[in-house]
């Protein structure tokens, strides 16, 4: 328990202020009911006595100056409330005793002017030195009454009335000073509350703003009220006061009308316009407001590229052990072949065993791409400068088939840059190259390689298109399946692979075009790598 002045200060809130101005405000009221008494009313003022009245206005004049002084020091909001309360309890104390003595004794009932100061100092200061209070009150009326006494003014009951006084203010006290710890606890405790509140509220807002799903605060009307930064993000917001839902995404606002009016479904995917996004939104009233609807927004880029990831780890593995098992029959079968191939049977067993030689080769190019396949989830995306990139990348395997270096044309914008995983572009480059080679003239620029911006901001596209004869409408729904090719020595998994390196990779590979030639187009990313 505080019991000093020095300590008491530090719990003095903005709100014990208040009540000691009130305190004080009380005491300056009395005091000023007292000195119009006595100025106005000198005869019926309750304390007159013969020749009295010039004393009593006297000492009226004085409290009220002093309840004034003390009304405007708590009103500076200075230091020492505690020296403060207790110099106008004492105060209080020395003045009613006064006015109780020269009005004849505690029978005047100004005795009960100072139950109520005691009561008010109990709990303005928090319980703290009101037992003290107590004590000089009944010391000051037990001294009034002793002095009566030795003025020759017994009075029996006096002493009676003295000893119910002193009684009632230790009660009065105790009261004040039990009502003022609960007070003190319920304020610590709705205080700590306080704290948790907002230690959770802090919590729950860091949580929201660094969460990967967007959190958007809608009202009935379609007018955004909060957002977190990755709804901002997704849906383009500006983040400045409350905007239309519908002026960044129509077909989102329209399905929140629908779910608002006719129960619609608690999740739907929209596209926003601006960013090509594809999104997943779920509604969700609040529980406080029905006004006030929760909207959860997830990228299905995002999701699908996680789902990739799972999947493309599991399949790697799978494919990486087929491959093994595959690879060890098959190189001994190739041994064994080239063992053959020294001995000369004779033109057919010749041509039996280019055949079979053929064939191995064929199965170990499978096996090298199927392994190939199985490290797609092994990624390291990095800014590639399509025009530093790609001369050197062409020229070396152009020299490796043995091709002029004619053969394909180059047309690159300064400065085209794709995010993508190096090695992974390189084999994804030799994939489609070999297939636009296969299938086109040989002749000067019978292939072409160039760039144009994406149709989204932050996009790239780039374009391998050769002069051959084309896909048919037969084919171009099964070009990019697994084993499928149209070449008699083409083992079907060069598409297949470029598309889910591509993929991996968070880009797309299409084919696009209808007439003579193929165009196939690697979409992804022009920057944010990370």
């Amino acid at each position: 328990m505080l019991t000093t002045a020095e300590s008491g200060e530090e719990l003095f809130s903005e709100m014990h202020w208040k009540s000691l101005r009130y305190f004080n405000l009380y005491r300056f009221a009395v005091a000023a009911l007292l000195f119009s008494s006595a100025l106005l009313y000198p005869s019926v003022f309750p304390i007159a006595g013969p020749n009295q009245s010039q004393q009593h206005l006297a000492l009226a004049s004085l409290y009220l100056v002093a309840t004034s002084v003390a009304v405007v020091l708590a009103y500076r909001h200075g230091q020492h409330a505690t020296v403060q309360l207790t110099a106008s309890v004492l105060l209080d104390v020395l003045v009613m005793t006064v006015l109780i003595h020269v009005g004849g004794g505690l029978g005047s009932g100004l005795g009960s002017m100072l139950l109520v100061t005691l009561a008010g100092a109990g709990l303005v200061g928090q319980g703290r030195l009101v037992l003290f209070y107590a004590a000089m009150a009944t010391l000051a009326v037990l001294f009034e009454h002793s002095y009566r006494v030795m003025q020759n003014d017994f009075d029996a009951a006096g002493f009676f009335h003295a000893g119910v006084f002193s009684a009632g203010f230790f009660a009065v006290a105790i009261s004040a000073r039990l009502l003022a710890r609960r007070v003190i606890a319920n304020e610590a405790l709705a205080r700590q509350r306080g704290v948790d509140l907002n230690n959770q509220t802090v919590i729950s807002q860091r949580v929201i703003e660094e969460m990967q799903d967007g959190v958007v605060v809608l009202r009935r009307d379609g007018r955004v009220r909060q957002s977190n930064p990755r709804a901002r993000q997704l849906l383009g917001l500006d983040g400045g006061g409350e905007s239309l839902l519908s002026a960044y995404s129509p077909d989102l606002a329209l399905d929140f009308v629908d779910w608002c009016r006719n129960g619609g479904e608690d999740a739907v995917l929209v596209r926003v316009p601006a960013s090509g996004l594809r999104l997943r939104a779920r509604f969700a009233a609040t529980e406080s407001s029905g006004r006030d609807v929760l909207v959860f927004l997830e990228d299905m880029g995002r999701l699908q590229e996680q789902a990739q990831q799972m999947k493309l780890a599991a399949l790697g593995r799978l494919t990486a052990n087929i491959a093994h098992e595959i690879r060890n029959p098959l190189s001994a079968i190739s041994h064994a072949g080239e063992l053959l191939r020294e001995e000369r049977r004779g033109e057919a067993y010749e041509r039996l065993l280019r055949i079979m030689l053929d064939n191995t080769q064929r199965l170990e190019r499978i096996v090298s791409d199927v392994l190939e396949l199985g490290r797609r989830d092994r990624i390291y995306r990095e800014l590639i400068d399509l025009r530093a990139t790609l001369p050197p990348l062409i020229e070396e395997y152009l020299a490796k088939e043995g091709l002029p270096a004619d053969v394909v044309r180059l047309d690159l914008s300064a400065g085209a840059t794709l995010c993508f995983d190096r090695s992974h572009f390189h084999q994804v480059l030799g994939n489609l190259l070999g297939n636009a080679l296969r299938h086109s003239q040989r002749v000067a620029g019978s292939v072409r390689l160039l760039d144009c911006a994406g149709k989204v901001a932050g996009q790239v596209e780039l374009h391998v298109i050769d002069d051959g004869e084309g896909v048919g409408e037969e084919f171009r729904e099964h070009i990019f399946e697994p084993f499928f090719t149209t070449h008699h020595r083409g083992t079907g998994l060069g598409l297949y692979i470029a598309r889910e390196l591509c993929d991996a990779n968070g880009a797309q590979l299409e084919l696009q075009g209808s007439g003579p030639g193929a165009d196939f187009c690697l979409l992804g990313r022009a920057s944010g790598c990370q």
